[in-house]
C-alpha cells in the first residue's frame, strides 16, 4: 500500500488515495458512554504504576491515558482491538485512545507501523487495512480503517463534497479553559502554517492579501455550541467546515478559551487582573498549559500533574452516508476517554 503526506481535516487526517463503497450492518450506532476502550484495552492502558479504583473518581489523574513507550507491537494491536467499536465488511471503526500518533519515523510505533498485525488480528488475511480517517497524535476518537480501496474513495468523495457544500459531518467534545462569551456560533480565521525553531505552528493572519493566500494563507470556519459550563470552564461541542492543522485549538484560543491540555497554543492568552487578552502568536513560544490553582485543586491534581494534562480534544461522532442512494445515512459514535470523562466528573459538566 502506498501512503501518500497526509491531509488534514478539521482536526483530523485523510490519509493516502482513498477509495469507497461498502456494506452496514445491524449495530452500527456504537453506544455513547464513558465506558472507555474495553476490559482488554484498560489492562493495557494501565499498566505503568496503575492502582485499582478508589471511590468514584479513582487514584489515577488521567484513567486510560496510553503509556506509549511500554507497549509492544503486539501490545499495541491488542489494545486496538479492544477499541474497535464497529467492524462491518470492510470497514473497521475504533476509538483510538489519546498519545498514538497516525503516522511517523521508520521504526516508530505509530498506528500505521501496525496495520498489517491489525488486520491479521482482526481475521482480515491478505486485505491490508488502510487508514480513511484518523485523529492527529494528542486528539482522541473515532478512526476509520477500510480494507477495500472502493469504500476508502468512495468516502473521500464524500469528505471533499460535504466540505464543499460546509456540511459539518464530524463533531468533536472539548473542554475548554475558559467560557465563550456567546453559548454558540462561528468562528472563522485565516490561518498559515509556519515552521519556527523546529516546530510546525498555526499562525492566525489578520487581514490577508491575495497574495497571502496564494502562499498558503486560508480561511478556517468552525462552529460551536457550549453544552454546560462550570468553575470556570465548558464543555463545548465543536464542528469544523475547512481542514486545516490544529485548526480547533487555534479557534478556541482565538475564544479565549483553549482546550485543556493544549499545550501548545493556550500560551497565547494572557491574563491582566481577571481580563483575558490575545498575545502576538509569533511571539508566543509554545509552553506547558498554565492552569489558575483554584481549577487544578478542583480538577484534584497536583502542580506538576497539570503540567502533563493531555488534551481534552475528542472526535466524538462522524455522519457518513447509507451504503445505498435510498438508505438511511450512518452515524457513528466513540465514547469519552477515561481521563475525559473523569474531569468532567470533577468540574460538574455533565454531557448532555
Amino acid at each position: 500500500m502506498r501512503t501518500v503526506p497526509a491531509r488534514e481535516m478539521g482536526g483530523f487526517r485523510i490519509l493516502g488515495h482513498v477509495w469507497g463503497g461498502w456494506r452496514r450492518g445491524p449495530g452500527v450506532l456504537a453506544a455513547s458512554t464513558a465506558a472507555g476502550f474495553g476490559t482488554e484495552a484498560r489492562h493495557q492502558l494501565r499498566r505503568r504504576g496503575s492502582s485499582e479504583r478508589s471511590g468514584p473518581l479513582g487514584d489515577q489523574p488521567f484513567p486510560g491515558l496510553l503509556q506509549l513507550e511500554n507497549l509492544s507491537r503486539e501490545g499495541l494491536v491488542d489494545v486496538l482491538r479492544a477499541a474497535v467499536v464497529d467492524q462491518k465488511g470492510p470497514l473497521v471503526t475504533l476509538n483510538k485512545p489519546p498519545g498514538l500518533p497516525v503516522t511517523g519515523k521508520p521504526g516508530e510505533l505509530t498506528l500505521c507501523s501496525v496495520l498489517p498485525e491489525l488486520s491479521q488480528s482482526l481475521g482480515l488475511r491478505d486485505r491490508e487495512l488502510q487508514i480513511v480517517q484518523a485523529s492527529g497524535k494528542e486528539t482522541s476518537g473515532l478512526v476509520l480503517l477500510s480494507s477495500c480501496p472502493q469504500t476508502a474513495s468512495r468516502l473521500q468523495k464524500f469528505f471533499i463534497h460535504s466540505r464543499r457544500a460546509q456540511r459539518p459531518i464530524a463533531t468533536y467534545c472539548a473542554v475548554t479553559d475558559g467560557i465563550p462569551a456567546t453559548s454558540e456560533g462561528n468562528i472563522q480565521a485565516a490561518l498559515k502554517l509556519e515552521h519556527v525553531d523546529g516546530v510546525d505552528l498555526v499562525i492566525p493572519v489578520k487581514s490577508p492579501s491575495r497574495k497571502d493566500f496564494q502562499e498558503g494563507v486560508k480561511k478556517t470556519f468552525s462552529h460551536f455550541h457550549v453544552v454546560a459550563m462550570g468553575s470556570g470552564c465548558a464543555l463545548v461541542q465543536l464542528q469544523p467546515l475547512t481542514v486545516f492543522p490544529s485548526q480547533l485549538q487555534v479557534h478556541m484560543v482565538l475564544q479565549l478559551c483553549p482546550v485543556l491540555g493544549d499545550h501548545t497554543y493556550s500560551a497565547r492568552v494572557g491574563t491582566v487582573l481577571g481580563q483575558r487578552f490575545l498575545l502576538p502568536a509569533e511571539s508566543t513560544k509554545p509552553q506547558r498549559q498554565v492552569l489558575d490553582g483554584a481549577l487544578i485543586r478542583r480538577l484534584r491534581l497536583s502542580p506538576a500533574q497539570s503540567a502533563q494534562l493531555p488534551l481534552h480534544l475528542h472526535l466524538h461522532c462522524l455522519h457518513l452516508p447509507g451504503l445505498r442512494p435510498r438508505e438511511a445515512p450512518m452515524k457513528l459514535l466513540a465514547p469519552l476517554p477515561p481521563y475525559f470523562s473523569r474531569t468532567l466528573q470533577c468540574l460538574g459538566l455533565r454531557q448532555q
